[in-house]
């Protein structure tokens, strides 16, 4: 009897420090504060990289992504960059550690930063007036993959914060759509670390 009474309290002991751990996780990543980057361009394929930056504070966020020819960053082709605040939701069924998460986009902007006509017209840019090095407000007209605030203001993602403090988010689809849940990705992008 003693033996069953212990098992018993330690099953409840495991299920509460679990509930415990997930909270004091959920809690942390509400509560991110400063900027994330990508330690170097990360490879996108078709011979283009990207890095992103992300900035937390109070509930806030925000991202500069920026695509470019080589790993050095130094031939971009364009910077995205968006701003809003973020709703850390119930843990990930699919990816262990990561938590759903709810990003909504109050603006979008985007800056060309190439000025080959190929380039320009294979990224979808041709339609988004654009001017070089300008950057552009395309929260209501959107542009390209992405779309206005109007059709698309939230950003189903995942994040999960490992024991070294790096940050993971959701791989994107090639549409770039995560407009709705069911559209979250099931696995993990490389991380971003803290500045």
């Amino acid at each position: 009897m003693k033996r069953i009474l212990l098992i018993c309290t330690l099953a409840i002991f495991s299920v509460a420090s679990a509930q415990n751990t997930s909270k004091e996780g959920k809690k942390v990543l509400e509560n991110l504060s400063g900027t994330y980057v990508d330690p170097q361009g990360v490879d996108w394929g078709q011979g283009t990289f990207g890095k992103r930056e992300f900035t937390f504070d109070d509930g806030k966020w925000s991202l500069t992504f920026t695509l470019a020819f080589d790993p050095q960053m130094k031939n971009p082709i364009f910077n995205f960059r968006t701003v809003g605040t973020y709703t850390v939701l119930d843990k990930s069924k699919f990816v262990e550690g990561a938590y759903n998460a709810l990003f909504i986009e109050d603006k979008k902007f985007v800056t060309l930063k190439t000025d080959i006509p190929d380039v320009t017209q294979g990224f979808g840019f041709s339609n988004c007036d654009l001017t070089k090095d300008v950057e552009k407000d395309i929260s209501k007209s959107g542009c390209s993959l992405w779309k206005s605030v109007a059709e698309c203001s939230e950003d189903h993602d995942l994040l999960k914060l490992d024991d070294e403090g790096k940050l993971y988010f959701g791989v994107r689809p090639p549409d770039n759509d995560m407009c709705t849940a069911d559209k979250r990705p099931t696995a993990l992008t490389s991380a971003v670390v803290k500045l």
